[in-house]
């Protein structure tokens, strides 16, 4: 079936997205919840929205993925990806269509998922999602045969009324935000509350408040891990500071969407008494990692302790800033649930004759220009594999210019040096 369709963490509060991407998120699950037409698709069914030109819920790593854009005129539209997706094979989304009218959202993806109800595989599970059948048929047809279901249906009752997504809008009324004058410049010069600011918070569209992202990505920390305890003390603290409102971010960690800017200083401290005030959000501890084969049956080896091991190994928080943006993901299996494929730098585990080892992967990302990353060499031993992470982050470190980022570097030196690094031979 049709699984939740996922939004932008920051949806309704960044300061740089068109639309709130929850209400098409809601309009989407109120249409595809019990649809009886697709209730037994060849395989599972993802969607996810975005309402800003920055992509922070990898939509083209979904079977459709929906960005929202303006026409010429100015009007909100979506452009519509489809095709994508993890697991043993990786593909990114393509555009089937650059620009589809909001009124036609829901008659649209009706036509996507008929054609693949009839035409996806149902004889083999690894290639029954929408993405083999794209890449089967090619784009191009695959295109003509959902514009030519649409042309039957688009008039139809699937035409989204402006009063029902008035509806549903009002669902996601924003909460009674004060008038309030820019107090970014008035917070203590406090350096450790400083790097949790740059880290951490992030521009809000209401002036006087910011967005706040809650790493629970502590040193050596199990990554997305929350005790008991630290979920009440964020509940009292979101009450407090964010009208009560707690997000979770696909990255795993947690967000508070509407803060006061004054009330950062207090936000920060109070966090902090929790263990909750690591300022790692996007950098190299910040890693996403799957249960792995310590929880999982379906893992070939264990994610938690290569994630711990890494985030020991740079457990200088000053060291992480100066090496400065950068994403590794780990997966326990080629299910790639650690979403390993769409990181700078991938770490797959894999079983070699009964002993772990880890494929590396280099250059993937998972925003507006997605990526799937290419596997660099051999595998890495377990006790291997945390070096070989800081062996790739030194070769970027000696190549990068002003101003790159990892992949960036990556793609102007290719893999050469790094695979050069990492099997060097005495």
């Amino acid at each position: 079936t049709i699984r939740n369709t996922t939004a932008d963490q920051y949806a309704g509060a960044a300061a740089d997205e068109i639309e709130d991407a929850r209400v098409y998120a809601e309009i989407i699950r109120q249409w595809s919840t019990l649809h009886p037409e697709f209730s037994f698709l060849p395989r599972k069914f993802k969607i996810a929205v975005t309402g800003a030109a920055r992509d922070r819920a990898a939509v083209k790593t979904h079977d459709i993925g929906l960005t929202i854009r303006r026409d010429a005129t100015g009007a909100p539209g979506f452009e519509v990806f489809v095709g994508g997706g993890q697991g043993r094979t990786p593909m990114i989304a393509e555009t089937i269509r650059p620009f589809l009218p909001i009124r036609h959202l829901l008659s649209y993806l009706e036509a996507i998922l008929r054609v693949y109800n009839q035409l996806g595989r149902r004889d083999n599970i690894y290639k029954a999602r929408i993405k083999i059948l794209v890449g089967e048929t090619g784009m191009e047809l695959f295109r003509d045969m959902v514009e030519e279901e649409w042309e039957r249906i688009r008039e139809g009752a699937l035409l989204l009324p402006d009063h029902e997504i008035e509806r549903i809008r009002a669902h996601f009324a924003p909460p009674p935000y004060e008038r309030l004058e820019d107090a970014s410049d008035a917070h203590p010069e406090d350096p450790d509350f400083v790097l949790w600011a740059r880290r951490c918070v992030v521009a809000h569209k209401v002036p006087g408040y910011a967005i706040v992202n809650i790493s629970l990505k502590p040193v050596g920390g199990v990554p997305g891990d929350v005790t008991a305890g630290q979920m009440e003390a964020l509940a009292l603290l979101a009450d407090q500071y964010s009208f009560g409102e707690i997000r979770v971010a696909h990255e795993q960690n947690l967000v508070f969407a509407h803060v006061r800017q004054a009330d950062l200083p207090a936000l920060w401290r109070a966090l902090g008494d929790h263990d909750l005030a690591t300022p790692n959000v996007g950098l190299v501890s910040d890693i996403i990692a799957c249960p792995s084969l310590d929880y999982c049956n379906l893992a070939n080896a264990r994610s938690i302790p290569v994630a711990r091991g890494i985030s020991d190994r740079f457990a200088d928080m000053r060291r992480q800033h100066d090496i400065g943006e950068l994403t590794v993901n780990v997966s326990g299996c080629i299910n790639a649930c650690g979403h390993h494929h769409v990181a700078n730098i991938g770490i797959l585990g894999v079983d070699k004759k009964g002993r772990e080892f880890y494929q590396v992967t280099l250059g993937g990302r998972a925003d507006e220009d997605a990526a799937i990353g290419g596997i660099i060499g051999p595998a890495f031993a377990e006790d291997e594999i945390v070096d070989a992470v800081e062996s790739v982050i030194a070769v970027y470190l000696d190549h990068r210019a002003d101003g790159e980022d990892f992949v960036e570097t990556y793609a102007r030196i290719g893999d050469t040096p790094f695979r050069e690094k990492l099997y060097a031979t005495d």
